[in-house]
């Protein structure tokens, strides 16, 4: 009989342990918020009738990116009366002036079971009529949450407010930092991030640009530091190099590096050309960075940790802090990512490759059959992933020779980035949320 039990009791214990997410995806991009997933633990196939778990129905519209703790997925949503979703690139263009809401939409947060994707919770922030306009492609909940595993932490630039909800959805304190409003209408989109009980939002807009540390415990000011940039939508990253640690803001034209303890600037880089959409992407010795816009692409640079004070870009004479750069090379709105020794950066339906160390070039190809690509790019040190809107995803060869060894197909709208936890893979569609999982 105690043999019985010892052997249910090991049992057990193996299921349990099975049962153990591997890790959790605690804000966009990721653990590190750049991207890369370390060991692959999700399909590298996948379609409406292969390796899909589950997909759940989203109500209104969101491009924010889901994040997960344990064995639950959280991400947020703006619903009016409509349940009006977002329009594709293409329709968005044709419907370029940024249209101003009519009626007020619900500014929710959807807990959602990792597990069988069950709805867990629905939490309604706030009720109110959005100020300003936005692109008929964007959402008015496009900003990521982030999370330190006991608190969820929720961004609605749209309407000013930064919340703290415990895991089961309770309020523990929201604060108003100030709407405002974007270039062209087209809205905001620039996620938390979090370090060491901080949060910090980027703020860049046509008014009253500022970056805004806040106590997560209690969402009081830590500090702010108004900026002269205009609207971007690059979100914060947090860089630890074997220097210091900076919190990376890219903006208008500037790159800045502050402490993020106590919002002093440690560097600033000028003449970057454009605005930013896409946030960096970084390995242990640097942060690739760079922008486009529409009348082409930008500056593509690496920035190493020896970079202090401030400094204009000059690619023809660079910097000791820049390792490297090019005056065309940029990303578009796809975060770029680094896979091995390889930066990897997606921009106009190209796929380009540069090698880390030197920033030589080993290929610009063209994706086969694409649309606009918004998602960010992810990758182990094996493949990189990369998922158009039209819900067709490719995984590429890492490496420095261009090589689809697969694509897969969903049918849905996809700007939002994708999270990876506990094998499942996490697509955001305009209308659900999908999990690829064995």
């Amino acid at each position: 009989m105690r043999f019985f039990v010892i052997i249910i009791f090991c049992l057990l214990s193996v299921s349990l342990l099975a049962g153990k997410p591997l890790a959790d995806w605690p804000q966009f991009r990721g653990p590190n918020g750049n991207g890369y997933i370390g060991k692959l633990n999700h399909p590298i196939e996948w379609s409406k009738k292969k390796n899909l778990s589950w997909s759940e129905s989203i109500p209104g519209g969101g491009w924010s990116s889901p994040i997960v703790v344990g064995d639950r997925v959280f991400l947020t949503t703006a619903v009016d009366s409509n349940n009006t979703k977002p329009l594709d690139h293409a329709g968005g263009v044709r419907n370029m002036r940024g249209k101003k809401a009519s009626e007020p939409f619900a500014f929710k947060v959807i807990c959602i079971s990792l597990i069988d994707g069950s709805v867990q919770w629905r939490k309604d922030i706030a009720v109110e009529t959005p100020k300003f306009p936005i692109h008929a492609s964007n959402t008015y909940a496009t900003e990521s949450p982030v999370t330190d595993g006991k608190y969820l932490y929720c961004y609605f630039a749209a309407i000013g407010r930064v919340v703290a909800l415990d895991m089961d959805g309770k309020l523990n304190w929201s604060v108003y930092v100030g709407a405002f409003p974007g270039g062209n209408g087209f809205g905001t989109g620039s996620s938390l991030a979090y370090k060491s009980g901080k949060l910090f939002l980027q703020c860049d807009n046509d008014k009253d640009s500022f970056v805004l540390s806040l106590d997560a415990n209690t969402g009081n000011e830590s500090w702010k530091r108004k900026r002269s940039s205009s609207t971007s939508w690059s979100s914060p990253f947090i860089w630890t190099n074997s220097e210091r640690t900076d919190l990376v803001v890219c903006g208008s034209g500037t790159v800045t590096g502050y402490d993020p303890v106590s919002g002093k600037t440690h560097w600033r880089l000028t003449n970057a050309s454009s605005a930013f959409t896409a946030s960096p992407a970084s390995n242990s010795s640097h942060i690739f960075l760079g922008n486009s816009s529409p009348r082409g692409q930008g500056p593509l640079i690496a920035i190493n940790s020896k970079i202090n004070g401030e400094s204009s870009l000059d690619i023809s004479n660079l910097s000791e802090g820049i390792t490297w750069g090019h005056l065309r090379g940029g990303p578009g709105m796809a975060s770029p990512v680094v896979s091995g020794g390889h930066l990897f950066v997606c921009s106009r339906g190209f796929l380009s490759c540069y090698n880390t160390k030197t920033g030589e070039r080993s290929y610009k190809s063209r994706l086969p059959s694409t649309k606009s690509i918004t998602a960010s790019l992810w990758a182990n040190d094996k493949y990189v992933f990369l998922m158009d809107e039209s819900g067709k995803a490719f995984v590429i060869q890492s490496g420095p020779k261009f090589k689809v060894v697969g694509e897969n197909q969903l049918e849905d709208l996809f700007w939002s980035t994708p999270a990876v936890s506990n094998g499942a893979l996490l697509l955001r569609g305009a209308n659900k949320l999908y999990c690829i999982r064995k």
